[in-house]
């Protein structure tokens, strides 16, 4: 068996993931079926002609440079990569009267555990992702634009490449579009698997074929980016989002979710539910409507806890979770974050220290060594969870686990350090007592204990 037959046994046929009736206003997933991925198909459902609204070529006007920004600005559109930083603002930072070449990126190195929405919309709707980005060359003045692909998904890869050679051939990509006196080239390039990929200056770093290394900032991308040029990288459903802003309005996007937090956002839902899967939601969307949509907690169980945004946000208590809605503000008021949307759903039968091992394991084998405090700092971690988990543990552990995850947040080049400190304080901070039982009795899971007395 070759390394592609070993791989497809893992890969979803998207039927378990975002062809279901569960979205509600969906913007990115509307009208799609998993076939009609093609520039016939996207045109059919209204694509490209937000690009024609803007070149002038629906027998209107057109729209300036800065009407774009200002129409992407009062959408409230937020990054939906993890950071949440208003698009419209980051678009505003692109230097207009500089003389030389100037790059737009996306960020399509999708590899935060429980995130899975990105690869879905470049293999199923791939269009909208170009769009998105030539509405934003042409916004910010930008000639050359590369779509940076997490390696991993090969197909999704061959799939974008395709697209881009229709968007070529009819004309949206290329030399003087649609007549205009607008050019912008746009190509795929695939990583390699690396998850410090995902953070943006390491990504730059791997697009000019060196080692995937975050760089220190400043300077920021803005200014120094790919190839030392100013460069704006947004997330692959950020892009997705613009076209539609610019057909059906600002306020119309901002209307669909709640203040600060404007429009859809596709929540990727895993773990113990019902029916897991990428979900397309008004922002603001309560987090009990949320779990109902996926279909309730497995087997009728009780909710334990739910890491709300990708496994390096902090956790939360069920209590507190089934309280909450899911933008930006109410989930930083609950103690967590967005971030990239990955909802990872846990049930009482669940061992909340051997989930943070895992998550510890995860971040010590994808620290890219450059920074000593997370270099050192995981693998300590994870060795002392492990000693936990093998029943020689110590109380003291607990407090040395804290104090490790304190020394690495806040003192790394990029945010890897913060992501593998934020689970081992929050985990701590709500779940102390099963670390201090598993320690107490010899490395069994409280969980264990619990059915046991049932």
């Amino acid at each position: 068996m070759n390394a592609i037959q070993v791989l497809d046994k893992f890969a979803a046929s998207g039927v378990e993931t975002c062809f279901h009736d569960r979205h509600i206003n969906p913007q990115i997933y509307a009208g799609i079926n998993g076939s009609n991925w093609s520039i016939k198909d996207y045109e059919a459902r209204g694509g490209y002609a937000a690009l024609r609204q803007i070149l002038g070529q629906d027998g209107g006007a057109g729209l300036t440079q800065d009407q774009v920004i200002a129409t992407v600005k009062e959408s409230g559109l937020r990054g939906r990569g993890g950071a949440g930083f208003p698009t419209g603002l980051k678009w505003s930072f692109m230097p207009r009267q500089f003389p030389g070449v100037k790059h737009l990126v996306c960020n399509s190195d999708e590899g935060e555990p429980g995130t899975c929405k990105d690869r879905e919309i470049l293999m199923h709707n791939p269009h909208i992702v170009i769009e998105g980005m030539i509405i934003a060359a042409y916004a910010m003045g930008i000639p050359l634009g590369y779509n940076y692909i997490h390696g991993e998904i090969f197909q999704v890869y061959e799939r974008f490449e395709a697209a881009l050679e229709e968007a070529r051939a009819a004309g949206y990509l290329g030399n003087n579009i649609m007549g205009s006196s607008f050019s912008f080239q746009l190509h795929a390039a695939h990583g390699f698997g690396a998850y410090i990929c995902g953070e943006e200056t390491a990504l730059l770093e791997s697009l000019e074929g060196k080692k995937g290394q975050p760089r220190f900032k400043p300077p920021f991308p803005a200014s120094y980016g790919l190839y030392g040029k100013p460069t704006t990288i947004n997330n692959t459903q950020s892009y997705a989002s613009v076209p539609t802003i610019l057909r059906k309005g600002s306020e119309w996007f901002a209307g669909l979710g709640v203040p600060n937090s404007g429009g859809t956002v596709v929540f990727s839902v895993s773990g113990h539910v019902n029916k897991p899967g990428n979900f397309e939601l008004p922002m603001g969307i309560p987090f009990a409507e949320l779990l109902e949509l996926a279909g309730g907690v497995r087997g009728g169980r009780k909710l334990k806890a739910v890491i709300p945004g990708g496994s390096s946000t902090p956790v939360v208590p069920a209590a507190v979770m089934l309280a909450t809605n899911m933008d930006y503000d109410s989930v930083r008021a609950a103690g967590s974050a967005v971030g990239s949307a990955a909802v990872i759903v846990m049930d009482e039968t669940t061992c909340m220290v051997k989930v943070l091992e895992r998550l510890s394991r995860f971040y010590m084998s994808e620290s890219c060594g450059q920074c000593t405090p997370c270099r050192e700092g995981t693998g300590w971690l994870n060795r002392m969870l492990k000693r936990i988990l093998a029943g020689e543990g110590r109380r003291e552990d607990i407090g040395m686990l804290v104090e490790v995850a304190n020394k690495i947040e806040g003192h790394t080049i990029c945010a890897l350090g913060d992501a593998a400190a934020w689970p081992v304080q929050s985990f701590i901070k709500h779940f102390r007592h099963e670390f201090e039982y598993m320690i107490d009795h010899g490395g069994r899971s409280i969980v264990d204990g619990e059915l046991a007395a049932a």
